[in-house]
């Protein structure tokens, strides 16, 4: 699987929809974008209705609550042995799928890494995808990227449970790419994808059977615009599947409006966040670290009278790519303008998704 060729090979709007939600800390976390094409923007409100074009992004970050001092600054939450089990549910056939533990915990927030909420309010991302096709590039991520960035592997990756093990071992939070059928990427060997030619019920045994493949993962990236996210028919029953499991989900997308997958996930609690900002695309001429530098620049630039802004990249895992995100890190520790938070941080968690974690009041907490 990878992204479309329009996200690689053609011009990218360089826009994004991440007005979020760090349900981790109970704190919304917005951005705002005044130098980009026109985005779509949606407000925190009790309505869930689509989200309408706007001219820019206005959003904003609240500061989140600090941890208390009695409180182990671990990147990971530590939870009961029963509440662990109880994120698991084993079925008839012998899969072993995601759940909503009884206390309420909800696999997105339970496999959420942790971040400190002191820093800069301006933050930034980095979610690297299609993991897992090549061992040597997925150690390599794993072991040599900042433990802030993210990870999103292909469900088709062999000893997958062993691969996300590890990399929570050193910090990264992860994910599962949304196995799409698409003519023009990389067909994953043993999973059969999300096809519109199929009848919904077959859909959902597909995620399902792609869901069983991984463990402690916080949910599926969609890397293009497809069935699963345009059509009500086909998203529906999936974004079901999805908001029963407690997942969540992440889209990235270039076009101008919301999807049917997005409003759905709206309507249904899950946990959302959308970019378009493929940082391996060279844009106007600009190498990887340019677009790394680029994204601090504008996300940390001051803003009098304006909520800090947030946003996050999206990179495929190369040699290239990893050594750029390396030295851009090290540089990255000498500023103060920005803070670099995993992808949680830039969750959207609207009115239906709130109700739902003060199921587990803990899960508000930082």
């Amino acid at each position: 699987m990878r992204l479309p060729g329009v996200l690689i090979q053609g011009p990218l709007p360089a826009y994004g929809l991440v007005l979020a939600v760090t349900a981790l800390a109970a704190a919304f976390v917005f951005g705002n974008d005044d130098l980009r094409p026109p985005v779509v923007e949606a407000e925190i409100a009790p309505s869930l209705s689509m989200p309408v074009l706007a001219p820019q992004r206005v959003s904003g970050s609240l500061k989140l609550p600090a941890r208390p001092a009695s409180q182990p600054a671990t990147n990971f939450r530590t939870l009961s042995p029963v509440d662990r089990a109880g994120l698991v549910e084993v079925t008839e056939d012998g899969q072993h799928l995601p759940k909503i533990a009884a206390s309420g915990w909800m696999p997105w927030i339970a496999y959420a890494r942790r971040y400190d909420p002191d820093g800069p309010p301006a933050r930034i991302g980095l979610l690297m995808i299609n993991l897992g096709a090549n061992e040597a590039l997925t150690k390599r991520a794993i072991d040599e990227l900042p433990g802030e960035v993210s990870l999103a592997f292909l469900p088709a990756t062999p000893d997958l449970p062993q691969w996300q093990k590890r990399a929570r071992e050193h910090g990264h939070e992860t994910y599962l790419m949304m196995p799409m059928d698409n003519p023009d990427g990389l067909a994953e060997r043993g999973v059969k994808p999300i096809d519109a030619s199929v009848d919904p019920d077959e859909n959902v045994r597909r995620l399902r059977a792609a869901m069983a493949r991984g463990d402690g993962y916080m949910g599926f990236v969609l890397a293009e615009p497809g069935p699963a996210s345009l059509t009500e028919e086909i998203a529906r029953p999936l974004a079901q599947e999805i908001a029963d499991r407690g997942l969540a989900v992440i889209e990235i997308n270039p076009t101008p409006s919301g999807t049917e997958l997005y409003r759905l996930t709206s309507e249904l609690g899950v946990g959302y966040a959308r970019s378009s900002n493929v940082l391996d695309y060279r844009l106007a001429g600009r190498t990887i670290s340019g677009n790394l530098d680029r994204l601090v620049e504008w996300t940390g630039e001051p803003q009098p009278d304006r909520v800090p802004r947030h946003d996050f990249g999206v990179l495929q895992p190369s040699d290239g790519a990893i050594d750029a995100i390396v030295a851009w890190h090290e540089k990255l520790a000498h500023q103060h303008a920005v803070s670099f938070v995993p992808i949680i941080g830039h969750f959207e968690c609207r009115a239906a998704c709130m109700e739902r974690l003060r199921v587990q009041p803990a899960q508000l907490r930082p």
